[in-house]
């Protein structure tokens, strides 16, 4: 059974398969239980609420019309990209008859927002140096639970992110984006490598979006539009609010105003790859809890086989293979099995029972193992400031020296025009 809220919070073009108002009794019980006991209501307002489905339609229309006039047009992805490059090293104006629609896009990219504050983005950055390791794993644990939902995991398997043999590769990449930008200063200098990624990661999102819009899977009336405004915005709030809580299990432990500031940390990320969602993009950690219940309520669980390869491919990636001999075989045993922890840890149990999936006792047996002296780490940098300095430097070291031996040394490419797998 459902129970309905009132007919007003829907838009008359959200997406069929994003089901609020109606939620579960089940979330009815928790939501009426919930505000009797804390007299907050765990759902967002109707106008958030609102916004939130406009956004399953929004895209990012600076970005699309860059991405047409070139990566999609006469000049072609090859071209397009070294102009880009070519202006992230020299600047805008050193390419002739840049596009208009070109400088548009540079002109937006480099603009602050209004409402960004330089030393939350520091202070938010050096969160992620913390958790390190932690927040890919455990990001990519609670993104692997929502592939239930065809809107988010289509658009992945169509273009191959996170799907097959591909996997890890996408992983890879990602965790190289994520330890760029969190590096001391990133965000804030122009022409940082962290910089330079988002800007190709924005470019790329727009490629894939209009491919798989256009593809026959693709159902408008029922997703959206692929990685729209909104769906973007779950993902940055599975990088800050969602591990900020989870990773307390695990011994880190993030004050409220740290869960602010890596809050805003992601609302930046997210700016420079194109997310917007102004107007509803939470602005307190009770209000990012909010949308992701009313997503989590909003299942229609309809992503079929691309959800169930996505979900299956993920951990299996990590297996030690042929080519791994002596140490390096226990490293990717480790690391195998330490991933298969996480995603028993935190994806939803009703979930994880529809799909096949390695064992998690022995991941989340070395998980915990480490959990006490994490603790003890997390509670001292907060009386000793050089502590937390090597705390930040360590884990941030170990992320990418786990990167360059996971990666084999090849470098993240970002590529924007790869075609869709089928």
């Amino acid at each position: 059974m459902t129970t309905a809220m009132p007919d007003t919070v829907r838009p008359p073009q959200a997406p069929t398969a994003f089901r609020y108002p109606e939620v579960g009794d089940r979330r009815a019980r928790l939501r009426s239980g919930i505000r009797r006991l804390t007299g907050i209501d765990p759902f967002p307002s109707h106008a958030v609420a609102r916004a939130f489905m406009t956004g399953l339609t929004d895209g990012d229309p600076v970005a699309e019309r860059f991405v047409a006039e070139t990566y999609h047009g006469e000049l072609g992805a090859r071209r397009a990209r070294d102009l880009v490059e070519q202006a992230q090293r020299h600047g805008i104006d050193s390419v002739a008859h840049a596009p208009e629609s070109m400088r548009a896009l540079f002109a937006e990219f480099e603009q602050q927002p209004e409402w960004l504050d330089p030393e939350l983005v520091e202070q938010g950055a050096a969160v992620w140096r913390r958790w390190a390791y932690a927040l890919g794993a455990l990001g990519n644990a609670g993104t692997t639970d929502t592939y239930t939902e065809g809107w988010l995991a289509v658009p992945l398997s169509l273009s191959g992110g996170y799907a097959g043999q591909r996997a890890l590769h996408r992983y890879l990449e990602t965790s190289r984006w994520w330890i760029e930008v969190c590096r001391p200063g990133a965000l804030l200098t122009p022409g940082s490598l962290g910089r330079q990624i988002s800007l190709h990661v924005r470019i790329m999102h727009v490629s894939v979006r209009e491919r798989v819009r256009q593809h026959p899977e693709w159902d408008t009336a029922r997703w959206g539009l692929p990685i729209s405004q909104s769906a973007m915005l779950l993902t940055l709030l599975g990088g800050s609010v969602a591990p900020a809580l989870g990773l307390f299990l695990l011994g880190h432990v993030t004050s409220p105003a740290e869960m602010r500031a890596v809050l805003h940390f992601n609302r930046y990320c997210g700016h420079l790859v194109g997310v917007r969602c102004d107007g509803y993009f939470p602005e307190t950690v009770t209000d990012a809890w909010r949308i992701l219940l009313m997503a989590d309520s909003a299942r229609s669980h309809d992503s079929g086989s691309s959800g169930t390869e996505l979900v299956e491919s993920f951990v299996p990636a990590f297996a030690p293979t042929t080519a791994h001999r002596g140490l390096g075989r226990l490293r990717a045993e480790y690391h195998y099995r330490v991933q298969a922890g996480y995603l028993g840890l935190y994806m939803l149990p009703w979930n994880r029972r529809r799909y096949r999936l390695p064992s998690a006792l022995p991941g989340i047996a070395l998980l915990l193992a480490r959990a006490p002296a994490i603790t003890a780490l997390e509670l001292g940098r907060r009386i000793c400031p050089p502590l937390d300095r090597w705390w930040q430097r360590t884990n941030l070291h170990r992320w990418e020296r786990w990167l360059s031996w996971q990666s084999a040394g090849k470098a993240a490419q970002f590529e924007a025009a790869v075609p869709l797998r089928r």
